[in-house]
């Protein structure tokens, strides 16, 4: 019913605006504005046309309408803020008219008719027209139902109903609608806060409008509260410990942090101390309830993470998965916690999985682990994204790892930080080697106000790693006879190759003569080139032999930069290609990571440079210029002890040269570049749907399946009632690639979804992809 869905939207509004709370360089009356917007939003869904087309209107067959409902909502704009202030109802009805089309159409042609296109030159007798017929009496009782609801809650109303029949709501719908082309039209000038404002506003109200038909309240505590602080302290005195001196600073600290400490000095902890402080120091400011994102480059690092957290914060289904495969994480939890694999234990848990992923799309949880990405996409903005930059005003970001970006990555999320902070927001960037030019773009984003934390000088980091440096490539006889020496001494060995060729060699090479020696089990190989279903089996394996805080146990471990900050895994040795000193810093963290054993040997192999266009790559995946400094730099410290610390000086070494101003410029530009194109708003209503797709290959690449796949995949997807079930039964089947592979398979239309043919096997991967120009597809499917 009409009336009982705006009510909803409009308390759903309160609620939005009791978490949120007071946004910095808001007007004052941007709640009062939001909860207008709600209330009026759907109000032009009286016409008949709208009724017919939904099934309302008896005896009459439902036809579609081809009218937009919230042009003539602009009506009850128009007729019931007479006495608002001209701006604030024209910002208003900007939201009311914009809260499902664009107002123009960008750069790009949309699929649907922006409202400008369609209505520009409409006369009021044209609206006339086409809103008409509507009852006389559908449209009083809704009138006073709306004038009567908004003086209920002390809205800004007329002491009575305005007069009101059907033309004098469509004159007074075309006259909103050309306020609103006047305003929103052409670009904003700049300096204008006008778009911000827009935008902030219309995330308010879409964000209710979604919450209003999902019927799933709100987390209302965060399990990230004061008894996490206690719970620690009685942890660590537990175990005869306390709270280190850098962990004790960092809960110290109000506004922006940036923590450099070594591996297993406790990061996430005080992260999360400092967290809490931030948490109580932004509700009692702005009158909300904060949200905390704990954002990662990786969606296996998240996954552990969140089971990390549910564990710490004794809170399993209070934290929030932010990422594109949340519901696939939350069904393979639901398997793993004991689903006994049959089709319908399956199916409950399918739905289940959806359910929770559904929830945290609508902004459920208080606590959420995701990737920067998924909040990226809030600077698309519009119906669709808006609602992310709203909520995420007022919150708290924690960037864990954030030296994992390539220079426009980096600069794209440096710009959303500094957005973040202008919209109340505290940000926590950790890393265990964060190199000073990092921290002064992170600092230069942030407006100058960080406070950088990290251990005392008395404090020395642990000494777990011992370096050496080989001319042979990783994949050379002489690098695999040493390797086969280790297993032979019953070590376990991680092997780090900088592609996935050399991991698929080294391991054929490598696995057989470990298992001889070892057992089956014993050796393992992952990259990012696997079917869902077998990398889930994969991690389950590697973790139940190499995770950190396990019985030691001897045996192989080949992979990619898959490994680097995924998994918690703890071995006895590190052989690795020559990549960038970060990505190397990642790749010994995996061996001896608890510091249980003396110095262990990181051992690093010269890696083979190639051209790519144009540029000189080694392994044809890292660039060769910081990767020869980084070389230059590990041969003079060959058979050395190294901690982080040390690192931490290399890096600036590094950073500070030639190529690191060069990268320092780079990063700078890409984030003018986004602020300026998506964090300025000159043209708020505007589609950017088409940026999508540039958004997906940045940062997600795509997914194919196997053309042995194709049958399999589409009995999964029609096995359940609910479409979105079926989808995670079907994404077992997807294995992530490049975003070029898809050139060199079909589409199925009616999967949706690319299929190659391709050399697979569930223990290696998918070793190549063969384009077939001769296939022939079931017309109508492929293309």
């Amino acid at each position: 019913m009409l009336t009982s869905h705006l009510l909803t939207t409009l308390d759903a509004v309160r609620v939005i605006r009791a978490r949120v709370g007071d946004i910095p360089g808001m007007p004052a009356e941007f709640w009062t504005s939001a909860a207008l917007a709600a209330l009026l939003h759907d109000a032009g869904k009286v016409p008949d046309g709208f009724q017919r087309m939904i099934g309302n209107l008896a005896r009459q067959k439902p036809v579609v309408w081809g009218e937009r409902h919230e042009v003539l909502s602009l009506g009850f704009v128009r007729l019931l803020l007479t006495d608002l202030p001209a701006e604030q109802r024209d910002r208003v009805a900007a939201v009311v008219a914009g809260h499902h089309r664009p107002f123009t159409s960008g750069l790009e042609r949309v699929s649907k008719l922006p409202l400008f296109t369609q209505y520009a030159d409409d006369r009021p007798e044209d609206f006339a027209g086409k809103f008409t017929p509507a009852s006389p009496e559908r449209l009083t009782a809704l009138m006073e139902w709306l004038h009567a609801t908004g003086r209920r809650y002390r809205l800004p109303f007329p002491e009575t109903v305005p007069a009101h029949d059907i033309r004098q709501l469509t004159d007074a719908a075309h006259r909103q609608f050309q306020n609103v082309m006047d305003r929103w039209e052409w670009e904003l000038p700049p300096g204008d806060a006008g778009g911000t404002t827009a935008v902030l506003l219309l995330g308010a109200v879409t964000m209710a409008d979604h919450l209003s038909s999902a019927h799933a309240p709100l987390a209302g505590r965060n399990p990230l509260n004061e008894n996490y602080p206690v719970r620690l302290a009685e942890r660590l005195a537990g175990q005869g410990h306390a709270l280190r001196p850098q962990q004790r600073q960092a809960a110290a600290t109000l506004g922006n942090l940036l923590l450099r400490s070594w591996t297993g000095s406790g990061k996430t902890e005080a992260v999360l101390l400092w967290a809490t402080t931030q948490i109580d120091d932004l509700a009692a400011r702005t009158n909300g309830n904060p949200r905390v994102f704990y954002l990662l480059p990786y969606l296996a690092s998240i996954n552990a993470m969140t089971g990390r957290l549910a564990e710490d914060l004794h809170s399993p289904d209070g934290i929030g998965v932010a990422h594109s495969k949340a519901a696939s994480y939350h069904l393979a939890r639901s398997l793993s916690d004991g689903c006994t694999g049959d089709d319908t234990d399956l199916t409950d848990a399918a739905a289940k999985a959806r359910s929770r992923a559904e929830a945290t799309k609508n902004f459920r949880e208080l606590l959420r682990i995701g990737t920067p990405y998924q909040l990226l996409r809030g600077a698309l903005a519009g119906p669709v994204h808006s609602s992310i930059l709203t909520d995420s005003a007022n919150s708290v970001f924690i960037l864990d790892e954030l030296h994992a970006y390539d220079p426009r990555r980096l600069g794209m999320i440096l710009a959303i930080l500094g957005f973040w902070h202008r919209i109340g927001g505290r940000v926590a960037v950790l890393s265990a080697t964060m190199p000073t030019a990092l921290a002064d773009l992170v600092t230069r984003a942030l407006d100058g106000r960080t406070t950088l934390v990290q251990p005392p000088a008395e404090l020395q980091p642990p000494v777990r790693h011992r370096l050496h440096t080989r001319q042979a490539h990783l994949t050379d006889e002489r690098s695999l006879a040493e390797i086969r020496q280790r297993l032979t001494h019953g070590q376990s060995v991680l092997v780090v190759a900088n592609n996935i060729r050399d991991a698929i060699g080294l391991y054929e090479a490598l696995g057989p003569f470990c298992a001889e020696l070892h057992g089956e089990g014993s050796a393992h190989l992952l990259h990012s080139r696997y079917r869902r279903m077998d990398r889930t089996a994969i991690e389950t394996a590697v973790r139940k032999r190499f995770a950190s805080g396990t019985p030691r146990r001897p045996g192989l471990l080949v992979g990619t930069q898959a490994l680097e900050v995924s998994l918690d895994l703890d071995l006895d040795s590190c052989h690795t290609s020559a990549a960038d000193l970060e990505a190397l810093v990642q790749r010994f963290g995996r061996a001896n990571r608890l510091g249980a054993l003396a110095p262990v040997p990181v051992v690093v192999h010269q890696p083979a440079y190639a051209t790519r266009g144009g540029e000189l790559w080694a392994d044809g995946v890292y660039e060769a210029e910081p990767t020869l400094h980084g070389w230059d730099i590990l041969t003079r410290h060959d058979g050395r002890t190294i901690d982080e610390q040390v690192i931490t000086g290399w890096l600036d070494e590094i950073y500070a040269g030639p190529w690191g101003r060069t990268w320092a410029e780079r990063v700078e530009y890409h984030r003018q570049e986004f602020e300026d194109a998506f964090l300025e708003f000159s043209h708020p209503f505007d589609d950017r749907s088409h940026l999508a797709e540039v958004f997906d290959r940045q940062f997600e690449g795509s997914e194919v399946i196997l053309r042995q796949d194709h049958d399999d995949y589409r009995t999964s997807l029609e096995q359940a009632d609910d479409k979105a079930v079926s989808r995670l039964h079907a994404d077992q089947y997807l294995i992530p690639v490049p975003s070029w592979c898809t050139s060199l398979g079909g589409y199925d239309k009616r999967l949706k979804i690319c299929v190659v043919e391709g050399d697979y096997d569930e223990h290696l991967g998918l070793r190549a992809i063969h384009p077939d120009p001769h296939q022939k597809y079931e017309p109508g499917e492929i293309l």
